[in-house]
């Protein structure tokens, strides 16, 4: 008989709802408490309500706890989930407020012996898992450079963010905190790790307080080089923007990777004029893929057998530095090694 991990989950806010989502579709996981400071929130959730974290964690002793808050909660809340000891700890990101409750988090883990994965999900998106097999495979040779232009065009005017995100607003560091560090990751998961940053940022709209424009260069070992063109002002050719909320373009020694918005990914071989579909359009109407799901599946699988989990906590703390070194770049106007 197939084992079922039981699930808690923290948070009920705006992106909470594709974590709900997700859980209630995962073999092997069965969503079964919801706590939130405001209990009616939870309470939409159809599932047990709380608004106490060690209240549901004593009662629902879930197996998995889903973290989806804000970072100023994440090191407390890690610390009272360890202490309920579930067989893994998921939590969004940003991951905590800053490097060193990070390292804290990433101490408390490892002492308890319990994973905490970070929710990081881009990496998750189909078209970057299929983008990833194809270097693998060795399909454009020796990958020599990757850039990806952000344009999710939700930026402009009076009223940027108010509809969907309006805290975006208020956030003193926003392009490369709450948005760029998705591609911090998803880059080291096509390129490995980068050596140095370069970056140049600057605030648009003059309606909110942070950065949201700005190029970001990373290098790699061997001269390679990735390009963060990231503009929220501007948008891209795709009937959704936020499917993949920009294009990509992965180019090598023998050909050349094309991400496009509406999530479909062709590749053309070096000297050719035509290129071959490798992924179809994306038909999911839910977020990124349902990158989501991806993530918490592959948590639960990987709990279930025993496997290696991505993202876990001190594997995420370069994202967390590469952050810290694209800000102080940006101060500086000069590279900074990592």
């Amino acid at each position: 008989m197939t084992q079922t991990l039981s699930v808690g989950c923290v948070g009920a806010g705006y992106f909470s709802r594709f974590h709900y989502d997700a859980w209630g579709r995962i073999e092997g996981a069965q969503p079964v408490a919801s706590v939130n400071r405001d209990i009616a929130k939870a309470q939409a959730t159809g599932l047990a309500a709380f608004d106490d974290l060690g209240v549901m964690l004593a009662e629902a002793k879930p197996d998995i706890v889903d973290i989806i808050t804000p970072p100023v909660t994440h090191l407390d809340y890690i610390r009272k989930a360890l202490d309920a000891e579930p067989k893994a700890i998921i939590c969004q990101k940003p991951f905590c407020l800053d490097l060193d409750e990070a390292r804290e988090a990433v101490r408390l883990s490892e002492a308890a012996g319990i994973p905490v994965v970070v929710h990081e999900n881009f990496r998750f998106q189909p078209w970057y898992r299929a983008i990833k097999a194809e270097i693998d495979q060795g399909a454009i040779g020796d990958t020599l450079q990757l850039t990806f232009r952000l344009r999710p065009g939700d930026g402009q005017g009076s009223r940027a963010y108010l509809d969907r995100q309006p805290y975006f607003r208020e956030m003193p560091r926003f392009l490369v905190h709450e948005t760029a560090v998705h591609w911090v990751d998803t880059f080291r998961f096509l390129m490995g790790e980068p050596q140095a940053v370069f970056a140049d940022l600057r605030r648009l709209n003059p309606v909110i307080a942070g950065e949201d424009a700005g190029y970001i260069l990373f290098s790699y070992a061997g001269g390679l080089r990735a390009m963060f063109d990231g503009n929220r002002l501007l948008d891209h050719a795709a009937e959704n923007t936020r499917c993949t909320m920009g294009e990509a373009l992965i180019e090598g020694s023998a050909g050349t990777i094309d991400l496009r918005g509406d999530g479909s990914v062709r590749l053309r071989r070096f000297g050719d004029q035509a290129s071959r579909e490798v992924l179809p359009p994306s038909t999911h109407e839910g977020f990124g893929g349902d990158c989501v799901y991806h993530l918490q599946n592959h948590v639960v699988q990987a709990v279930l057998e025993s496997a290696e989990l991505e993202n876990v906590a001190r594997d995420y703390l370069p994202v967390i530095e590469a952050e810290n070194a694209i800000y102080a770049s940006a101060e500086a106007g000069a590279w900074v090694t990592l």
